[in-house]
């Protein structure tokens, strides 16, 4: 998994997701993430090069998948991903994904077009990704957002915080709701808080890990306890 590099709440999440699958493995490789903006330096840290050096690493462990965990797409444009999995794959020889298509992905295939957005992101950000939903036919229906810029904040959102937002979205009645951000301690939520809005909740650590499985292989069926997508879609 290639991830930024303060993202303190990936790997162990990761990790904990697939612990009952004992022949898979999780490898990491990061590159350096400090803040989330629009600003040229903000976004310059997303520079291809960085994330393809990165790559280049996690091949030395000869990995069935490489996938970003990352959201950044979901500002810059969902292409941006799709080139970055090219240049991955066409680098390195492995098969690659990232969170923001896994995440698309699962949405074309659910048929959602009314979706709900849940981030730690400023509101420019947030705006930007809601654009480039609509861009692609899926409308915000519902979003809150904490309007954080320092990567190593997101981390230390509560999970009292996460819940209140995505409550809230929720009584907006979108068709699914997406945890947005790679530094949210929002995976071991999923679960519960399915059962209380009863929607799909969609978060972007857990997407590039589903997908991630299904390149490999590996049935993501086989994860429960981390709420329906890893159920339901294989």
């Amino acid at each position: 998994m290639l991830t930024p590099s303060s993202n303190t709440a990936l790997e162990p999440i990761t990790s904990s997701i697939v612990a009952g699958l004992p022949e898979v493995s999780v490898h990491f490789s990061r590159f350096r993430v400090t803040e989330i903006a629009l600003s040229a330096g903000a976004l310059a840290q997303f520079d291809n090069s960085e994330i393809l050096r990165a790559a280049e690493l996690l091949a030395h462990a000869k990995v069935d998948c490489i996938g970003w965990n990352g959201t950044s797409s979901g500002w810059l444009g969902f292409e941006r991903d799709v080139r970055l999995c090219e240049r991955i794959t066409a680098t390195t020889g492995i098969a690659a994904t990232t969170s923001m298509l896994a995440l698309n992905e699962i949405l074309s295939r659910t048929g959602v077009a009314r979706l709900g957005i849940v981030s730690p992101y400023l509101d420019e950000v947030q705006r930007k990704m809601i654009d480039n939903y609509a861009g692609i036919g899926v409308a915000c229906a519902g979003e809150r957002h904490l309007n954080l810029q320092d990567n190593f904040s997101f981390a230390s959102v509560t999970p009292e915080q996460i819940e209140a937002m995505t409550l809230a979205v929720a009584s907006e009645k979108p068709q699914a709701i997406a945890i947005i951000c790679t530094n949210l301690r929002a995976a071991p939520l999923v679960e519960s808080l399915e059962r209380a809005t009863g929607l799909p909740i969609h978060d972007t650590i857990a997407t590039v890990l589903w997908k991630s499985l299904i390149v490999a292989g590996v049935d993501p069926k086989r994860v429960t306890g981390w709420g329906s997508l890893f159920q339901k879609l294989s």
